[in-house]
C-alpha cells in the first residue's frame, strides 16, 4: 500500500511539473542571454549572445572541439549588427546583421561573418552563407574566464576592439569606421544655418587634426556670445596652442584661470592651468 501511494504521488508530481510547464513556468537560463552595444561614429555596433560557463568541464578543445565551427556562445548563434559601413581587420562590411560564427584553434581563431543569423547553434550553418572569413590570433590568459565574455575595449572615437575570453584563453580583433567625409559635409550644411554649430565644430577640427585657423574662427566667433566663459577660454587657449601660438594661448588660458577664479570654478582654472603650462613650455 505504502509502495502504491508512493508512486501515485511520484506521478501526481511529475503531472504537476508538465501542467506548469504548459503553463509557462520560468527559469533561468543554464546560459544566460547578453546584450552589448557600443557607439562607433555616427552609428552603433550591437551583439547578442548567450553566454556559457565552463562549470570544471574542459570547453574549448573539448566540449567545443577544435577546428569545427562554433557559435559563438550557447543557444541561438550570436549576432552582430552595425548600423554603419565598418572596416574589420582590413575588410569592408556593409551594414546589416550577421551571425557571428567562429572556429577555435589553439594558436589561431577563425572569425566568420555569415549571412544568415537566424539559426540555432552552427547545426544549419553552411560556408556558402559566409560573407567575411579572418584569422586572428590567439594568446593564453592566466587568470581563468569562467563565463564566456564579449566586450569592446580601446573604443575611440571611430575604432574599437571587441575582446573575446573564456577559460585560458583570449583573442581581439579590430573594428573602425570612416566617418569624416560625412562629418565635413554636414558641418558644412550646418554653417549655412542660423544656429551655427560654432564649437561642435571647432573641436571636430582641433581632435581630428584639421584646419586650426578655421577652428580658431569660429572658436572666437563663440566668444563673441560668451566672453567671460572659462569653458571658451580653454578651448580657444588648445586651438591656439596647436596653432603654434604659444603667447596667444598663454594670454587666454591665464585668462581663464583668472575667470575661474573668480567664478570659483577649480575644475575649469585646472584645465585653464593646464594649457598655460604647457603653453610656457
Amino acid at each position: 500500500m505504502k509502495r502504491f501511494t508512493y508512486l501515485l504521488l511520484l506521478v501526481l508530481a511529475v503531472s504537476g511539473i508538465s501542467t506548469a510547464n504548459a503553463q509557462g513556468l520560468k527559469i533561468p537560463a543554464a546560459s544566460s542571454t547578453q546584450t552589448i552595444t557600443q557607439d562607433l561614429g555616427l552609428g552603433k555596433i550591437t551583439i547578442v549572445y548567450s553566454r556559457p560557463n565552463a562549470k570544471g568541464r574542459v570547453m574549448l578543445g573539448k566540449q567545443e572541439p577544435y577546428g569545427t565551427v562554433w557559435r559563438t556562445g550557447a543557444n541561438s548563434a550570436t549576432t552582430i549588427t552595425f548600423t554603419d559601413d565598418v572596416t574589420i581587420e582590413g575588410n569592408k562590411v556593409p551594414a546589416g546583421t550577421y551571425g557571428l560564427f567562429s572556429i577555435p584553434d589553439p594558436k589561431e581563431w577563425t572569425i566568420i561573418l555569415s549571412k544568415t543569423s537566424k539559426t540555432w547553434g552552427a547545426y544549419s550553418y553552411k560556408q556558402e552563407e559566409d560573407f567575411l572569413r579572418f584569422r586572428v590570433k590567439a594568446w593564453n590568459i592566466k587568470e581563468p574566464v569562467e563565463t564566456f565574455t564579449m566586450q569592446f575595449e580601446n573604443v575611440m572615437p571611430t575604432a574599437a576592439d571587441l575582446h573575446l575570453a573564456w577559460e585560458h584563453t583570449a583573442l581581439t580583433f579590430h573594428i573602425t569606421t570612416d566617418v569624416d567625409a560625412r562629418v565635413m559635409a554636414s558641418i558644412d550644411e550646418a554653417m549655412k544655418g542660423e544656429k551655427k554649430p560654432y564649437f561642435a565644430a571647432a573641436q571636430y577640427y582641433y581632435d581630428n587634426n584639421k584646419d586650426m585657423a578655421k577652428a580658431l574662427e569660429w572658436i572666437n566667433e563663440l566668444e563673441k556670445t560668451q566672453p567671460k566663459s572659462q569653458f571658451v577660454k580653454v578651448w580657444k587657449a588648445r586651438i591656439q596652442l596647436k596653432a603654434g601660438d604659444k603667447k596667444g594661448a598663454l594670454a587666454t588660458a591665464e585668462e581663464g584661470v583668472r575667470l575661474s577664479k573668480e567664478a570659483k570654478d577649480g575644475e575649469y582654472e585646472r584645465l585653464n592651468a593646464a594649457v598655460a603650462a604647457q603653453a610656457k613650455s
